[in-house]
């Protein structure tokens, strides 16, 4: 009998025991998920779009604008940021519905953009727009050699807005195409010679070629730089504001320009 009492209780000594242990190391994710006051906001983002927001080998979400907000989280203990990918195509009607709250997909500012959705006031980088063709390509050396010529871009992106401005212009000279599954598509497209050139930033092209062997090189001037944005609701002013309340702290410190090094190869950041 007193055997099986010593028995009884040093297993609840135990259980005793685990329970403090797993009370006391809690984590900060955890801590936030349980206070009440902690707001959660769902981030939009994508999975495509190298060195930006794109799933690495180990299969984490990750890139320049993913550890950029995951930063801004860890500044703002009153809202717990959870991330939801989907196409670039879907973020501005997911934004619209109300599934996301903002979206971090360097997103530039336009007049239609601005009709429905609020942008935050602290830009956080500078979008360098290039042509982009094969490799081997000597032809077309600047954007007005496309006139006649097939780009490939994403439907609704910075890229598709600047073509769409140029051709309107232009006499609609350039053949937009749009691609069906982001960079990988665009890399075929171009490699096949189904499409001539696409619209991208050096530091995509630097990425792809590293990473996906896209046999493509930057021509020409810088069509466009851009500054880029988060995108939200026009009803999270509040949001909004401690956004850029942080953004000002992450750029004073350097984090910022430290990021963008890491992630995009120099300081693209506008400081």
């Amino acid at each position: 009998m007193k055997k099986r009492l010593l028995v009884l209780l040093g297993a609840l000594l135990v259980v005793l025991m685990t329970g403090c242990g797993s009370n006391s190391v809690q984590s900060e994710s955890t801590a936030k998920n349980s206070d009440p006051k902690v707001k959660k906001i769902i981030v939009g983002t994508g999975t495509q779009f190298p060195n930006i927001c794109f799933i690495d080998d180990d299969g984490k979400l990750t890139g320049y604008d993913v550890e950029l907000v995951k930063e801004i989280d860890k500044r703002l203990p009153e809202y717990e940021f959870e991330f939801k990918t989907m196409e670039f195509s879907s973020l501005l009607l997911s934004l619209e519905t109300n599934k996301i709250d903002f979206i971090a997909h360097q997103m530039e500012v336009n007049e239609e953009r601005q009709q429905k959705f609020l942008f935050n006031d602290e830009p956080y980088n500078v979008f360098p727009l290039q042509v982009v063709v094969h490799k081997d390509n000597p032809s077309i050396k600047s954007i007005k050699d496309l006139k006649g010529k097939k780009v490939i871009v994403s439907a609704t992106s910075n890229s598709a807005v600047l073509l769409d401005k140029y051709n309107k212009e232009h006499g609609n000279e350039i053949e937009i195409v749009y691609s069906g599954s982001g960079s990988t598509d665009t890399i075929t497209q171009i490699k096949n010679g189904r499409a001539d050139a696409t619209i991208s930033t050096p530091f995509a092209v630097d990425f792809q070629n590293e990473q996906a062997d896209a046999e493509q090189k930057v021509v020409g001037d810088v069509l466009s730089n851009s500054k880029v944005y988060f995108m939200l609701r026009k009803d999270e002013s509040d949001l909004k504001e401690a956004i850029d309340r942080t953004l000002k702290e992450i750029k004073a410190d350097g984090t910022l320009k430290e990021l963008s090094t890491k992630w995009l190869g120099a300081d693209y950041t506008d400081q």
